[in-house]
């Protein structure tokens, strides 16, 4: 590296060089050199310099006009994508994300941080970016799962990433499900091997307990119970038919545990096992109507002062997500307690009827309307008559 930079030095000395090239020597280096920090300091002055600013910004800067900051800070992100690439690309992931963040695109990052694998040694780093800093939340809790294993990663669900945005669960819930899944399977498939002929290679979890009740006789199980009802609660976000499908037989393993191992859950999956059964069959398109009917009565039946909002919560989910949308918007604008502020109901609602929309109802932005009326939230009608008109 000294002879590197003496020469370099030699370079910049040169009597004929102009105020370009001399900033154009510095960022060459620093490119070739690979050194990503000082390459964007670096930049920064090449933008500073052909905008006739200070190649150093201070604290007396004046104001510029709009079309001047325009042009540097467009110039600066440019630097930033630069400089965070090579970051990246030399394993020092956290710092190129800090470069990348302005740009705002995630997609790039994800990208780039896909090229790095996930070691011992960058783990908390990678973890920092992929989870924490929504980079890519599937992968990232992938690695929780490789590292940490499922008590811990459940954990994190619950703590964190239950606040996140729905498809950041749905990411986070794919991964845990498959694991959990092909894990049980696997320990299924074992001991049925130990003890009796060896299932078919294309046999589900469903089908190798279906035709053999006595695998979970006298108390018998093959992991963890809690951990088993936490990955069934937490697949209910899912949206692909495998993955519905994978959460109902795994209802169907819990159902065939000892009475001990079968916990409660909170309303209306208070009977945890048989309730998520019937939810993963109406995804399914499996007795659908007999299945709403089950969570229709407990929410028009469970007190929600006591139980909170739940049972209505859930059976509106499920009547938006079988295709009534209508129903859906009806349903809970009749059913919400009268204390849950407007504010926090109509953006679902006007979800649901974006997608009743979509499916041709062109007059479900009505009953948001008249909700809205009836409670003296204007705001909430505007939204709702805008939405109307854009037809």
């Amino acid at each position: 590296m000294p002879s590197q930079v003496n020469s370099l030095f030699d370079s910049l000395r040169s009597d004929d060089i102009s105020e370009t090239e001399l900033l154009d020597r510095l960022v060459e280096f620093y490119r070739a050199e690979k050194q990503p920090m000082e390459l964007f300091e670096a930049r920064k002055m090449v933008v500073r310099g052909k905008l006739g600013l200070p190649l150093l910004s201070g604290d007396d800067d004046c104001s510029r006009p709009e079309a001047i900051e325009r042009q540097l800070e467009l110039g600066l992100l440019d630097a930033c994508r630069e400089a965070g690439e090579m970051l990246i690309a030399a394993g020092r992931v956290f710092e190129g994300w800090t470069y990348l963040r302005p740009i705002g695109d995630n997609e790039l990052i994800r990208r780039l941080v896909s090229e790095v694998e996930i070691t011992d040694d960058n783990y908390d780093e990678m973890q920092r970016v992929l989870l924490h800093e929504g980079v890519d939340v599937g992968r990232g809790f992938q690695s929780v799962l490789d590292h940490q294993g499922t008590c811990n990663s459940i954990t994190l669900f619950d703590q964190a990433i239950v606040q996140r945005s729905k498809s950041d669960q749905r990411a986070a819930g794919t991964k845990l499900l498959h694991h959990f899944y092909d894990e049980l399977s696997q320990l299924v498939r074992a001991d049925i091997t130990a003890r009796d002929k060896a299932p078919a290679a294309d046999e589900s979890l469903y089908d190798m307990i279906s035709s053999r009740p006595w695998v979970l006789k006298d108390g018998g199980y093959h992991l963890d119970t809690t951990h088993l009802s936490s990955t069934v609660r937490i697949a209910s976000t899912l949206t692909d038919p495998d993955d519905l499908r994978k959460a109902w037989e795994l209802t169907q393993y819990g159902k065939q545990l000892h009475h001990q191992f079968q916990y409660p859950g909170d309303e209306p999956f208070v009977d945890f096992y048989p309730a998520y059964a019937a939810f993963y069959s109406i995804l399914l398109g499996e007795n659908v109507d007999a299945g709403l009917k089950i969570f229709e009565r407990k929410a028009k039946t469970v007190d929600t002062d006591q139980y909170g909002t739940g049972a209505i919560e859930t059976y509106v989910d499920l009547l938006d997500r079988v295709g009534r949308h209508r129903d859906a918007v009806a349903f809970a604008i009749q059913h919400v307690p009268s204390d849950v502020p407007t504010q926090t109901i109509v953006p679902l609602l006007m979800e649901y009827a974006s997608r009743a929309e979509q499916a041709g109802d062109t007059t479900v932005y009505q009953l948001v309307m008249d909700y809205c009326a009836d409670h003296d939230d204007a705001l909430g009608f505007a939204v709702a008559k805008h939405a109307s008109l854009r037809r």
